[in-house]
């Protein structure tokens, strides 16, 4: 890799891709930029980044492609037309949560165009994304790791690698499993709490400071007793999440039922809240609840 790397960011004006594109340019590295919707991106050219008309004309002579998309689909028909535009030698940093069907997918495509492909899905949202405070769990050859550092240190408070392409998003897979388990099942506590006359405060005092105690459960109830629903992680994308989820486990043939309900609940709510943020999963299970 050369030591002032040019990037390549592909999902660069969404809530994760444009902080982590802003963090890599102030990092000194040259970031180029390519969003579908152009006018959410504009902001980055105050730090320098430019701003490319079109996938193609963002991954020209990249050394290295970041995608940060919504999903598979988004991320395998964006790079299916940018792919060959790539130059020799570049590599495929794909950092979406995409599931195990997609990075395979992703793989496929790589290695019929000659790219190198590193899975580095990441965990955080919104405000870890800002401060350059995600989780990278990287995958791939290990060759690679080194001369990706400078990107994962702009980025990430912490990088784990994992193992050969694929770790990563499996890796990504299990822990999204226990997120949405732990927001569902908070929501769900909350409105039983609100619904029998208990403040929420009263929940988060007891389980304050014993092992049942968690930040993040303690964030996100905070929120919904607050009914402050302003997207850090939108509840589609939550409930994409969980798809994936089921996903892994049907090609083990395991029985996940909780985590099947889960999905279906969270399903349920994406109609009317799916832009909100994943804990107006809340609203499904408490609709009359004053907002």
């Amino acid at each position: 890799m050369p030591k002032q790397m040019t990037v390549a960011v592909l999902g660069a004006g969404g809530t994760m891709g444009l902080p982590m594109a802003r963090n890599i340019a102030r990092a000194g590295l040259r970031v180029r930029a390519w969003n579908r919707s152009p006018e959410k991106m504009r902001p980055l050219a105050d730090d320098g980044v430019h701003l490319a008309n079109d996938a193609r004309a963002a991954v020209e002579g990249a050394d290295v492609v970041i995608t940060m998309l919504a999903d598979a689909d988004a991320v395998l028909a964006v790079m299916g037309d940018a792919i060959d535009a790539m130059r020799e030698g570049a590599v495929w940093l794909q950092t979406s949560t995409i599931g195990e069907g997609g990075i395979e997918a992703c793989a496929e495509l790589a290695e019929g165009h000659g790219i190198r492909l590193v899975d580095a899905p990441v965990l955080g949202t919104k405000a870890p994304a800002e401060q350059g405070e995600l989780v990278v769990l990287g995958s791939g050859p290990e060759g690679l790791r080194d001369g990706l550092a400078p990107i994962f240190d702009a980025i990430a408070q912490r990088t784990m690698w994992v193992g050969e392409t694929g770790a990563g998003t499996r890796l990504k897979v299990v822990v999204n499993s226990w997120i949405v388990t732990v927001v569902e099942g908070g929501a769900e506590t909350i409105a039983l709490a609100e619904g029998m006359g208990v403040a929420p405060t009263l929940l988060f005092e007891a389980l304050e400071g014993g092992a049942l105690d968690l930040p993040y459960l303690q964030m996100k109830g905070e929120a919904i007793a607050a009914r402050d629903f302003d997207p850090s992680f939108s509840l589609r994308l939550a409930a994409k999440d969980a798809a994936l989820v089921q996903e892994s486990a049907g090609r083990r043939d395991l029985g996940l039922p909780a985590l099947d309900a889960i999905r279906r609940r969270l399903e349920e709510g994406v109609p009317e809240h799916g832009d909100e943020d994943m804990s107006a999963t809340f609203l499904t299970s408490a609709p009359r609840a004053v907002r």
